[in-house]
């Protein structure tokens, strides 16, 4: 799909099959405070939804890359990725990706194993011995592992090891950071959590005990800036008896002095745990990469879930998985799909990062590194649920200001979508039709300039709809 722009209204209604559309406001529109601030609002946010009839909330579709595994265990002191814990960015500074991830360096290793000597059971050794890994890469795909020569190795620093002790490292970039020196930062699990800095990304400043947070801290423990609260927020581990494992949350003024850990979600029961949550501000809100854990089968899958705050969390499609496992046994990601933090926001898609395993959870298994991709804002959308009519999707109230609409759908050849206007009456103030023999023309929803508050319905048929964005109006001269 394509992520179709105001700016580049020739490519609107393009090309075949499913199809992406762009819906403008002549007299402009802006979100009320229920809206996202930013002028962006998913679908999936229920602050924005007024009304549902014959429609249902789906997660998106993802495609595996076809290049998948693109990193692998390959090198000596990569004995196990495990759950790989990976963080994955652009950084426009350097201009290629960057990968921060955590395997275990002192481990067994399942490399060599036939299948018939993986039906043992796999036991960690005493002196089992985490790390912290780096990887770099011009397009996302083809990953190098450069010798940084930074810890020692079985007496050689000729690898790619940043840390040699911490577990479940968040590594992220942070533009809100007022010094250089704290531009990067890590949330992990050393005796306790802990954090810590730098200026690259590859030499860090010493570790900083947080001993407030109390959490547990054997996940993948990820961190970043919330700005609808002004605070940084962690994300962490907790367990009990009656759900196993859970997600907790923890907030900080300065990423040094934290706020104990509260549990913010868990599963059903004891059966289906929620083993790790990876967290991101997308759209106007906070979405969750919900891994969860099956007790019985001993496998992971990675699932959405999304809040207004960081604090009160929904789980959309619960057990239904965001990333799908293989259904081959002993595929590269048949065990488990792990989520890396934070996806990667492109132009034309979304790019999702995740750790993949061939084996069971608990089991002998080799990991990888993988990638999924979404179409632009396809995190989750509304689909018609009886063929026999249409659906309809009514926001919340919309006021008049002076911007653009952008709706960002996807339609069948057979299918449409009808945006209207509809005024605190209920009456239809202005409506345009998208179908798929609407092609290459601009499509005017005319608002009248006296409209004031105002509801969008969204009439579809064959149809997805996932977001729509606000846009400063482009002046043509």
């Amino acid at each position: 799909m394509n992520r179709l722009f105001v700016a580049d209204l020739s490519r609107l209604l393009a090309g075949t099959g499913l199809l992406a559309f762009v819906v403008l406001l002549s007299q402009n529109t802006a979100a009320n405070e229920s809206h996202s601030q930013r002028g962006h609002s998913l679908l999936l946010d229920d602050r924005i939804v007024k009304r549902v009839e014959n429609a249902q909330l789906t997660l998106g579709h993802v495609t595996k890359h076809p290049a998948n595994p693109l990193m692998v265990e390959d090198r000596p002191w990569e004995k196990r990725f495990d759950n790989l814990y990976a963080n994955v960015l652009f950084d426009r500074d350097v201009g290629h990706y960057r990968c921060w991830y955590g395997p275990f360096i002192v481990d067994h290793s399942a490399r060599s194993k036939s299948q018939q000597d993986r039906q043992t059971p796999y036991r960690p050794p005493s002196d089992r011995q985490s790390g912290l890994c780096y990887a770099i890469s011009k397009d996302g795909l083809v990953w190098e592992k450069p010798l940084l020569g930074l810890v020692e190795y079985k007496g050689s620093k000729e690898n790619n090891i940043i840390a040699r002790g911490p577990h479940g490292v968040g590594v992220f970039r942070d533009p809100h950071s007022s010094s250089p020196d704290h531009l990067f930062k890590q949330f992990f699990k050393l005796d306790e959590i802990s954090v810590a800095f730098s200026a690259d990304g590859l030499h860090w400043s010493d570790y900083v005990d947080c001993p407030e947070i109390g959490a547990r801290g054997d996940t993948h423990n990820n961190s970043f800036w919330a700005p609808t609260l002004s605070k940084y927020v962690g994300i962490t581990r907790e367990k009990n008896a009656e759900f196993g494992r859970l997600v907790a949350r923890t907030e900080s003024d300065d990423f040094i002095h934290w706020s104990p850990a509260e549990v913010v979600l868990h599963g059903n029961d004891h059966n289906l745990q929620t083993y790790a949550m990876p967290t991101f501000y997308h759209g106007g809100v906070y979405l969750g990469l919900l891994m969860i854990h099956d007790q019985q089968q001993d496998r992971v899958w990675t699932e959405l879930a999304w809040s207004p705050d960081t604090k009160q969390w929904h789980r959309i499609c619960p057990g239904v998985p965001l990333i799908p496992n293989s259904d081959r046994e002993g595929d590269y990601d048949w065990g488990c799909v792990y989520a890396a933090a934070t996806p990667v926001i492109r132009e034309d898609e979304i790019r999702i990062y995740y750790g993949g395993s061939d084996g069971l959870h608990f089991g002998w298994r080799c990991g990888s590194l993988n990638l999924a991709t979404l179409r632009p804002d396809g995190f989750a959308g509304y689909t018609q649920v009886s063929e026999q009519k249409p659906a309809i999707v009514t926001t919340t109230p919309i006021r008049t200001t002076g911007r653009l609409l952008a709706l960002n759908a996807d339609v069948s050849p057979s299918g449409f979508v009808e945006v209207a206007a509809i005024d605190a009456a209920g009456n239809k103030i202005a409506q345009c039709r998208l179908t798929k023999s609407t092609t290459g023309e601009m499509s005017v929803l005319d608002v009248p300039t006296d409209a004031g508050m105002y509801r969008l319905r969204f009439e579809f048929s064959n149809a997805t709809v996932y977001s729509f964005r606000l846009r400063e109006r482009t002046v043509r001269r």
